[in-house]
């Protein structure tokens, strides 16, 4: 059950991540009110790193900022680590 809340939280903040992502660009685009580098990173952190990364390469936005190429993956090893390790301890 904790799994599949899991699992649902994960893709819906991928989702929603690699469409703020997007946004952002397309803001960029039209020098428009930004959504801040925080908030992307955050939103990486908070669960989607794989949205932001896939966000990266298919709006390429922010591929330019050191932040983003090492941060966001860094973010993704993170989270791999933690879902190793709740699969190790809690579900096996």
């Amino acid at each position: 059950m904790i799994l599949q809340i899991i699992l649902i939280y994960l893709l819906a903040i991928t989702i929603v991540t690699f469409i703020v992502y997007g946004i952002d660009k397309l803001r960029a685009k039209h020098e428009t009110w930004r959504i801040s580098e925080a908030t992307l990173l955050w939103l990486a952190f908070i669960g989607g790193s794989v949205g932001a990364l896939l966000g990266m390469q298919v709006w390429r936005h922010k591929t330019q900022h050191k932040k983003f190429t090492i941060g966001v993956p860094i973010i993704l090893v993170f989270h791999l680590v933690l879902v190793g390790l709740y699969l190790y301890y809690v579900v096996f």
